[in-house]
């Protein structure tokens, strides 16, 4: 895909895949999957991100990411965009760029860097080298600080970077990076429908979902509120998916880490709608019994609100 086309392709939803585990081994379920992503592509989702946190990417390897990618491109349309997600050396990720190229991912997100210890300068020469690694397009994850703007900035003139994914809740420093680049990126929404009308409105053409895997048509239906500008009706839909956002957000029972409720409660959603969710991986656990109750309240709800058009 020409990359004024892929910078193109971001301007929407970007639906960030669970990856459907077995119950009894724990094998990726590609029949599975490809069910979850026809479905998902018959209610209007184009743009599909695999390998990300909401797809377990550090409890995969790198065989299985490959496999999920090429089950990704095989079971959506050709109007599809397919970012697979990479992390690692530049040595690991040109390797598994190769594998994306093959398996026929359109573009690549860097996920947010692992190192324990960075240089800003060190991190930029580690993003050139990865842009000079690969034919695919390259999508920059922001999840922290160590990502700069700075960095982005400079980035931002790479012709190889498409996108930026911004999953940061500092909408000044969105803003004000948005206003100084002069680059001809796409700037992403990274934390989904809860702020997608504040980061829209600074700049944004698009946002990442999680609970779109289960809820497709609600988040579809904000992002069309949102870029017709229609702000009551976008505001009302947000209000009525941020309940099962905010649970998401939860560190669950038992617990003093963050957001750990994320991809389970995805999962969950997803088995509730008919989807395949199942089970996690390791280090993830699945929801407690009081948070699958609060998920089944806030899904009937969405439900009992649809059509959307009445939201």
């Amino acid at each position: 895909m020409a990359r004024a086309d892929l910078r193109d392709s971001y301007r929407d939803v970007a639906f960030t895949t669970a990856t459907p585990f077995g119950e009894a081994d724990g094998e990726v379920l590609h029949d599975a999957l490809a069910e979850n992503l026809s479905g998902l592509y018959d209610a209007g989702a184009r743009q599909f991100v695999p390998c990300g946190n909401t797809g377990e990417y550090y409890s995969l390897t790198d065989e299985e990411r490959a496999e999920i990618v090429e089950t990704h491109v095989a079971a959506t349309g050709d109007e599809a965009t397919v970012t697979a997600g990479a992390a690692g050396s530049v040595a690991e990720i040109e390797r598994l760029a190769s594998a994306y190229e093959e398996a026929g991912a359109d573009a690549m997100m860097v996920m947010h860097p692992d190192h324990t210890y960075a240089h800003e300068d060190g991190l930029k020469e580690y993003y050139h080298a990865v842009c000079d690694a690969t034919d695919l397009g390259v999508v920059i994850y922001k999840r922290g600080p160590e990502v700069t703007r700075d960095t982005l900035l400079e980035l931002s003139e790479r012709e190889e970077v498409v996108a930026v994914k911004f999953a940061v809740n500092d909408i000044k420093e969105f803003a004000q990076t948005v206003a100084d680049s002069s680059g001809e990126v796409t700037w992403v929404n990274g934390i989904a429908e809860r702020y997608a009308l504040s980061f829209a409105i600074e700049g944004a053409s698009g946002f990442t979902t999680g609970i779109g895997n289960f809820v497709p048509e609600a988040t579809l239906s904000l992002f069309d509120a949102v870029e017709a500008e229609e702000w009551e009706r976008a505001r009302r839909i947000q209000r009525v998916l941020r309940p099962y956002e905010d649970l998401r957000e939860d560190v669950g029972e038992g617990n003093t880490l963050p957001a750990a409720n994320n991809v389970p409660a995805v999962k969950y959603g997803m088995d509730l709608a008919g989807y395949h969710g199942g089970p996690v991986r390791s280090p993830l656990v699945d929801l407690s019994e009081r948070d699958r109750s609060r998920a089944e309240e806030h899904y009937d709800r969405i439900e009992a609100e649809s059509p959307l058009e009445v939201i």
